[in-house]
């Protein structure tokens, strides 16, 4: 499995495994979520992606009782997680209304809890899950730089940001941002031309993406999957192979985040690597999924 090196110096598996569905799962027991880690490891996918709102703010736990049943796990991954976002569920039901919450207190307490939740005591890559119109980057900023300073969190980045929130939080920092985590597949390809993967590329930053496979929209019947049928023939692997190898061909780098309960599937995450894509191949499903040729 390839792996990236983040602004901060932390290692990650080049793809991820994303638990933000964990808990929708008939079988949340540690050792159901274990198994899934472990298919992870088998293919060299070491890092998990997790935010503390995931499954009304219970997901962060679940993976803390596996660690906690398995003592030997945690140090063989790299948690990525995220904060900021306050929803009326769980432990936030008395908040009168969803908001984003980017002060010292709000970020430096969700540390806090998600270390418990998490029974570990780093985050490898803490994230503020989305852009907070009332942030002052220079209190968020240096609330990310001090939890940096204190070890309890490794590298900070930001997810669903545009350059320009990036830019403006980036300003206030001494920490380096390490990632964006963006949305981003064949069914959403906006970033590859709105300016966010441009920027991202322009400063050596690998973005993560968000709902690789569109959510699953992308293998609906029509032109777009046909192609992406076509190609996963050719090279004897399944649709959402096809559809990881075209975003792992962009030259920025991209880390998919992979989420799925099904342990079969998450067996299938490093078919990826399988694909032959070259550059013919990659316009032919960029052609498709914009439903007309290039200008």
């Amino acid at each position: 499995m390839e792996r990236v090196t983040l602004p901060g110096g932390v290692n990650l598996s080049r793809i991820v495994y994303g638990m933000w569905r964990v808990g929708d799962d008939a079988d949340t027991s540690p050792a159901h979520i274990r198994a899934k880690i472990e298919a992870c490891l088998e293919q060299g996918i070491t890092t998990i992606d997790q935010a503390d709102i995931y499954g009304g703010y219970t997901a962060e736990a679940l993976l803390g009782a596996c660690f906690n049943a398995n003592g030997d796990l945690r140090d063989k991954c790299e948690i990525v997680t995220k904060c900021d976002i306050v929803a009326p569920v769980g432990r936030h039901s008395g908040a009168r209304v969803k908001h984003y919450d980017t002060s010292a207190r709000h970020i430096t307490q969700s540390v806090e809890t998600s270390l418990t939740e998490m029974a570990t005591d780093r985050i490898d890559v803490l994230l503020i899950h989305r852009p907070d119109p009332l942030m002052d980057h220079e209190e968020t900023g240096r609330t990310l730089d001090d939890l940096v300073a204190s070890g309890k969190v490794r590298a900070v980045g930001v997810s669903n940001f545009r350059p320009w929130d990036w830019s403006l939080l980036q300003s206030a920092m001494h920490t380096p941002l390490a990632t964006n985590q963006i949305e981003i597949s064949l069914q959403n390809h906006a970033p590859l031309t709105n300016g966010d993967i441009a920027h991202l590329q322009e400063n050596k930053i690998n973005p993560m993406a968000w709902s690789p496979l569109g959510g699953g929209s992308l293998f609906q019947d029509g032109e777009p999957r046909a192609t992406v049928s076509k190609v996963a023939m050719q090279n004897q692997v399944d649709e959402a192979a096809v559809a990881i190898a075209w975003l792992l061909a962009h030259p920025v780098g991209i880390l998919p985040v992979m989420g799925t309960n099904r342990i079969d599937r998450i067996k299938a995450f490093s078919d990826a690597f399988k694909v032959k894509m070259d550059r013919e191949t990659w316009y032919e499903l960029y052609t498709a999924a914009l439903g007309h040729e290039v200008a």
